[in-house]
Protein backbone atom coordinates (compact mmCIF):
# COMPACT_ATOMS: atom_id res chain seq x y z
CA UNK A 1 0.00 0.00 0.00
CA UNK A 2 1.64 3.42 -1.42
CA UNK A 3 1.46 6.08 1.88
CA UNK A 4 1.92 9.94 2.08
CA UNK A 5 2.25 12.88 -0.45
CA UNK A 6 2.35 11.27 -3.50
CA UNK A 7 3.00 14.35 -6.52
CA UNK A 8 0.49 14.24 -9.54
CA UNK A 9 3.74 15.51 -11.63
CA UNK A 10 2.90 18.14 -14.82
CA UNK A 11 4.54 16.74 -18.11
CA UNK A 12 7.38 19.54 -18.66
CA UNK A 13 7.02 20.79 -22.50
CA UNK A 14 8.54 23.28 -24.64
CA UNK A 15 6.79 26.24 -25.90
CA UNK A 16 6.04 24.04 -29.18
CA UNK A 17 4.38 21.62 -26.60
CA UNK A 18 7.02 18.89 -26.91
CA UNK A 19 8.24 17.05 -24.11
CA UNK A 20 11.34 18.31 -22.41
CA UNK A 21 12.74 15.63 -20.71
CA UNK A 22 15.87 17.46 -19.42
CA UNK A 23 13.28 19.57 -17.28
CA UNK A 24 11.23 16.60 -15.79
CA UNK A 25 14.28 14.72 -15.12
CA UNK A 26 15.31 17.62 -12.63
CA UNK A 27 11.65 17.82 -11.33
CA UNK A 28 12.15 13.57 -10.19
CA UNK A 29 15.48 14.42 -8.66
CA UNK A 30 13.83 17.31 -7.09
CA UNK A 31 10.83 15.38 -5.79
CA UNK A 32 13.07 12.26 -4.56
CA UNK A 33 15.01 14.70 -2.82
CA UNK A 34 12.23 16.06 -0.89
CA UNK A 35 10.64 12.84 -0.08
CA UNK A 36 7.44 12.76 -2.19
CA UNK A 37 6.39 9.23 -1.68
CA UNK A 38 5.18 8.37 -5.11
CA UNK A 39 5.18 9.70 -8.36
CA UNK A 40 1.58 9.82 -10.88
CA UNK A 41 3.22 10.49 -14.66
CA UNK A 42 0.35 10.96 -17.53
CA UNK A 43 -2.56 11.58 -14.94
CA UNK A 44 -4.73 14.53 -15.41
CA UNK A 45 -2.31 17.41 -14.19
CA UNK A 46 0.54 15.33 -16.63
CA UNK A 47 -1.83 16.20 -19.29
CA UNK A 48 -2.29 12.39 -20.52
CA UNK A 49 -5.20 13.11 -22.03
CA UNK A 50 -2.97 15.75 -24.71
CA UNK A 51 -0.17 12.99 -25.20
CA UNK A 52 -0.09 10.51 -27.99
CA UNK A 53 -0.32 6.85 -27.19
CA UNK A 54 3.64 6.85 -28.47
CA UNK A 55 4.52 9.40 -26.49
CA UNK A 56 2.68 7.91 -23.03
CA UNK A 57 4.55 5.03 -23.11
CA UNK A 58 7.96 6.39 -23.67
CA UNK A 59 6.97 9.00 -20.43
CA UNK A 60 6.62 6.70 -18.41
CA UNK A 61 9.59 4.25 -19.49
CA UNK A 62 12.08 7.57 -19.12
CA UNK A 63 10.39 8.05 -15.41
CA UNK A 64 10.84 4.34 -14.63
CA UNK A 65 14.15 4.17 -15.40
CA UNK A 66 15.58 7.13 -14.19
CA UNK A 67 14.16 6.19 -10.94
CA UNK A 68 15.39 3.06 -10.73
CA UNK A 69 13.00 1.84 -7.92
CA UNK A 70 14.00 4.72 -5.26
CA UNK A 71 10.62 5.57 -5.11
CA UNK A 72 6.96 3.91 -6.97
CA UNK A 73 6.15 4.96 -10.66
CA UNK A 74 1.97 5.28 -10.97
CA UNK A 75 1.43 5.72 -14.32
CA UNK A 76 -2.15 7.42 -15.31
CA UNK A 77 -3.74 4.98 -17.60
CA UNK A 78 -7.14 5.95 -17.99
CA UNK A 79 -9.45 7.13 -20.55
CA UNK A 80 -12.78 7.15 -21.87
CA UNK A 81 -12.79 3.93 -24.14
CA UNK A 82 -12.08 0.59 -22.26
CA UNK A 83 -10.44 -0.54 -25.02
CA UNK A 84 -7.92 1.84 -25.47
CA UNK A 85 -7.42 1.84 -21.06
CA UNK A 86 -6.43 -1.51 -21.36
CA UNK A 87 -3.82 -1.11 -24.46
CA UNK A 88 -2.43 1.83 -22.25
CA UNK A 89 -2.45 0.36 -18.88
CA UNK A 90 -0.51 -2.56 -20.83
CA UNK A 91 2.21 -0.47 -22.40
CA UNK A 92 2.76 1.05 -18.33
CA UNK A 93 3.12 -2.07 -17.23
CA UNK A 94 5.13 -2.93 -20.24
CA UNK A 95 7.60 0.43 -19.61
CA UNK A 96 7.76 -1.13 -15.76
CA UNK A 97 5.63 1.13 -13.52
CA UNK A 98 4.75 -0.02 -10.23
CA UNK A 99 0.74 0.48 -10.75
CA UNK A 100 -1.45 2.68 -13.05
CA UNK A 101 -4.25 5.22 -11.68
CA UNK A 102 -7.65 4.72 -13.53
CA UNK A 103 -9.92 7.76 -13.67
CA UNK A 104 -13.41 6.93 -14.59
CA UNK A 105 -14.66 6.95 -18.31
CA UNK A 106 -15.24 10.38 -18.83
CA UNK A 107 -17.43 12.07 -21.00
CA UNK A 108 -19.39 8.74 -21.77
CA UNK A 109 -21.68 8.63 -18.53
CA UNK A 110 -22.00 5.24 -18.06
CA UNK A 111 -23.99 3.82 -15.57
CA UNK A 112 -22.53 2.47 -12.24
CA UNK A 113 -22.93 -1.35 -14.52
CA UNK A 114 -20.77 0.17 -16.18
CA UNK A 115 -18.16 1.01 -14.71
CA UNK A 116 -17.39 -1.55 -12.84
CA UNK A 117 -17.64 -3.93 -16.22
CA UNK A 118 -14.56 -1.30 -17.14
CA UNK A 119 -12.59 -2.00 -13.77
CA UNK A 120 -13.54 -5.72 -14.04
CA UNK A 121 -12.34 -5.72 -17.82
CA UNK A 122 -9.07 -3.73 -17.03
CA UNK A 123 -7.91 -5.85 -14.22
CA UNK A 124 -8.07 -8.75 -15.60
CA UNK A 125 -6.39 -7.41 -18.77
CA UNK A 126 -3.16 -6.73 -16.74
CA UNK A 127 -0.89 -7.75 -13.40
CA UNK A 128 -0.40 -4.40 -11.89
CA UNK A 129 -1.99 -2.87 -9.06
CA UNK A 130 -4.86 -0.83 -9.96
CA UNK A 131 -6.07 2.29 -8.26
CA UNK A 132 -9.31 3.47 -8.69
CA UNK A 133 -9.83 7.44 -9.35
CA UNK A 134 -13.03 9.52 -9.04
CA UNK A 135 -13.22 13.03 -10.13
CA UNK A 136 -16.77 13.63 -11.44
CA UNK A 137 -16.11 17.55 -11.30
CA UNK A 138 -14.43 17.03 -14.05
CA UNK A 139 -15.61 13.79 -15.76
CA UNK A 140 -19.56 13.81 -15.66
CA UNK A 141 -19.32 10.57 -13.62
CA UNK A 142 -19.75 9.67 -10.44
CA UNK A 143 -17.92 5.81 -9.36
CA UNK A 144 -20.45 5.56 -5.90
CA UNK A 145 -19.65 3.64 -2.70
CA UNK A 146 -21.35 0.62 -3.27
CA UNK A 147 -19.40 0.42 -6.58
CA UNK A 148 -16.24 0.46 -5.08
CA UNK A 149 -17.45 -1.65 -2.54
CA UNK A 150 -17.73 -4.38 -5.47
CA UNK A 151 -14.50 -3.31 -7.40
CA UNK A 152 -12.39 -3.67 -3.59
CA UNK A 153 -13.27 -7.37 -3.97
CA UNK A 154 -11.28 -7.64 -6.98
CA UNK A 155 -7.59 -8.59 -5.57
CA UNK A 156 -5.83 -6.66 -8.53
CA UNK A 157 -7.80 -3.21 -6.86
CA UNK A 158 -6.41 -2.04 -4.22
CA UNK A 159 -7.54 1.86 -3.38
CA UNK A 160 -9.25 4.91 -4.93
CA UNK A 161 -8.56 8.16 -5.66
CA UNK A 162 -11.20 9.80 -3.99
CA UNK A 163 -11.65 13.82 -5.33
CA UNK A 164 -15.13 14.87 -4.63
CA UNK A 165 -13.32 16.51 -1.36
CA UNK A 166 -16.15 14.94 0.59
CA UNK A 167 -14.94 13.49 4.22
CA UNK A 168 -18.63 11.73 4.18
CA UNK A 169 -17.15 9.96 1.17
CA UNK A 170 -14.44 8.30 2.18
CA UNK A 171 -15.95 7.50 5.76
CA UNK A 172 -18.44 5.60 3.33
CA UNK A 173 -15.79 4.25 1.34
CA UNK A 174 -13.64 3.06 4.14
CA UNK A 175 -16.86 1.40 6.33
CA UNK A 176 -17.31 -0.34 3.57
CA UNK A 177 -13.84 -1.77 1.79
CA UNK A 178 -11.88 -1.71 4.94
CA UNK A 179 -8.67 -0.36 5.94
CA UNK A 180 -6.95 -3.15 3.27
CA UNK A 181 -8.05 -0.81 0.71
CA UNK A 182 -6.53 2.27 0.34
CA UNK A 183 -8.19 5.45 -0.06
CA UNK A 184 -5.66 8.45 -1.69
CA UNK A 185 -7.39 12.53 -1.55
CA UNK A 186 -7.69 13.92 -4.64
CA UNK A 187 -8.39 17.21 -3.23
CA UNK A 188 -5.74 19.06 -1.60
CA UNK A 189 -8.01 21.66 0.14
CA UNK A 190 -9.70 19.14 2.03
CA UNK A 191 -6.97 15.98 2.22
CA UNK A 192 -6.48 17.38 5.75
CA UNK A 193 -9.94 15.84 6.99
CA UNK A 194 -9.50 13.32 4.86
CA UNK A 195 -6.40 12.21 6.41
CA UNK A 196 -8.23 12.64 9.59
CA UNK A 197 -10.98 10.08 8.76
CA UNK A 198 -8.26 7.30 7.57
CA UNK A 199 -6.84 8.14 4.01
CA UNK A 200 -3.95 7.25 3.84
CA UNK A 201 -2.29 9.94 1.70
CA UNK A 202 -3.28 12.46 -1.07
CA UNK A 203 -2.05 12.30 -4.86
CA UNK A 204 -0.98 16.12 -5.05
CA UNK A 205 -1.23 19.08 -7.17
CA UNK A 206 0.46 21.25 -4.72
CA UNK A 207 3.18 18.76 -4.40
CA UNK A 208 4.24 20.10 -7.56
CA UNK A 209 5.68 23.00 -6.33
CA UNK A 210 6.12 22.33 -2.16
CA UNK A 211 7.08 18.82 -1.87
CA UNK A 212 9.06 18.64 1.12
CA UNK A 213 5.89 20.90 2.94
CA UNK A 214 3.70 18.34 1.55
CA UNK A 215 5.57 15.36 2.63
CA UNK A 216 6.12 16.79 6.09
CA UNK A 217 2.59 17.54 6.55
CA UNK A 218 1.41 14.45 5.63
CA UNK A 219 4.08 12.72 7.43
CA UNK A 220 2.80 14.81 10.70
CA UNK A 221 -1.11 13.88 9.95
CA UNK A 222 -0.01 10.04 9.33
CA UNK A 223 2.04 9.76 12.96
CA UNK A 224 -0.74 11.57 14.91
CA UNK A 225 1.12 14.94 14.93
CA UNK A 226 -2.39 16.62 14.72
CA UNK A 227 -1.05 19.91 15.69
CA UNK A 228 1.59 20.14 13.51
CA UNK A 229 -0.26 18.54 10.44
CA UNK A 230 -3.22 21.55 10.98
CA UNK A 231 -0.22 24.19 11.00
CA UNK A 232 1.39 22.82 7.77
CA UNK A 233 -1.95 23.08 6.34
CA UNK A 234 -3.02 26.28 7.07
CA UNK A 235 0.11 27.61 5.66
CA UNK A 236 -0.30 25.48 2.59
CA UNK A 237 -3.86 26.01 1.97
CA UNK A 238 -3.61 29.33 -0.22
CA UNK A 239 -1.78 27.02 -2.86
CA UNK A 240 -4.37 24.40 -2.27
CA UNK A 241 -6.66 27.14 -3.58
CA UNK A 242 -5.06 29.13 -6.22
CA UNK A 243 -3.35 26.50 -7.78
CA UNK A 244 -6.94 25.93 -9.21
CA UNK A 245 -7.98 29.39 -10.22
CA UNK A 246 -8.00 27.79 -14.16
CA UNK A 247 -8.53 24.60 -14.69
CA UNK A 248 -5.22 21.84 -13.79
CA UNK A 249 -2.63 21.84 -14.92
CA UNK A 250 -2.96 25.83 -15.78
CA UNK A 251 -1.69 27.18 -12.84
CA UNK A 252 0.60 24.81 -11.37
CA UNK A 253 2.82 24.76 -14.76
CA UNK A 254 2.84 28.75 -14.65
CA UNK A 255 4.07 28.86 -11.27
CA UNK A 256 7.14 26.00 -11.73
CA UNK A 257 8.21 27.85 -14.73
CA UNK A 258 8.03 31.15 -12.46
CA UNK A 259 10.29 28.92 -10.31
CA UNK A 260 12.36 28.75 -12.72
CA UNK A 261 11.85 24.35 -13.13
CA UNK A 262 10.29 24.28 -16.09
CA UNK A 263 9.39 26.31 -19.61
CA UNK A 264 6.01 27.88 -20.30
CA UNK A 265 4.90 24.88 -22.61
CA UNK A 266 1.55 23.80 -21.71
CA UNK A 267 -0.85 21.77 -24.82
CA UNK A 268 -4.05 23.32 -26.59
CA UNK A 269 -6.96 23.15 -25.77
CA UNK A 270 -4.98 24.24 -22.20
CA UNK A 271 -3.32 28.03 -22.76
CA UNK A 272 -1.08 29.87 -20.24
CA UNK A 273 -2.28 31.47 -17.33
CA UNK A 274 -4.55 34.19 -17.87
CA UNK A 275 -2.59 37.74 -16.58
CA UNK A 276 -5.20 38.69 -14.15
CA UNK A 277 -4.40 35.60 -11.80
CA UNK A 278 -0.53 35.89 -11.72
CA UNK A 279 -0.09 37.89 -8.96
CA UNK A 280 -2.56 35.76 -6.63
CA UNK A 281 -0.51 32.84 -7.51
CA UNK A 282 2.24 34.46 -6.94
CA UNK A 283 1.29 35.47 -3.20
CA UNK A 284 0.06 32.05 -2.63
CA UNK A 285 3.46 30.54 -3.09
CA UNK A 286 5.18 33.54 -1.00
CA UNK A 287 2.98 32.62 1.67
CA UNK A 288 3.98 28.78 1.51
CA UNK A 289 7.34 30.12 1.78
CA UNK A 290 8.41 29.20 -2.04
CA UNK A 291 9.16 32.15 -3.04
CA UNK A 292 11.12 35.26 -1.50
CA UNK A 293 9.40 38.94 -1.20
CA UNK A 294 12.13 40.36 -3.44
CA UNK A 295 10.98 37.52 -6.36
CA UNK A 296 7.22 38.32 -5.13
CA UNK A 297 8.06 41.87 -6.98
CA UNK A 298 9.11 40.70 -9.99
Amino acid sequence: MYTGSMVALVTPMQADGAIDYAALHTLVEWHITNQTTALIIAGTTGEGPALSSVEHAALIADVVKQVAGRIPVIAGTGSNATSHTIALTQAAEEAGADAALIVTPYYNKPSQAGLFAHYQAVASAVNLPIILYNVPGRTACDLLPETVERLAKIPRIIGIKEATGKVDRATDILQRCGTQFAIYSGDDATAYDLLMHGAQGIISVTANVAPRNMHDFCAAALAGDLALAEKLNQQLMPLHKKLFVEANPIPVKWALHRMGLIGPGIRLPLTPLDLRYHTEVKEALYAAGILSETTLSE
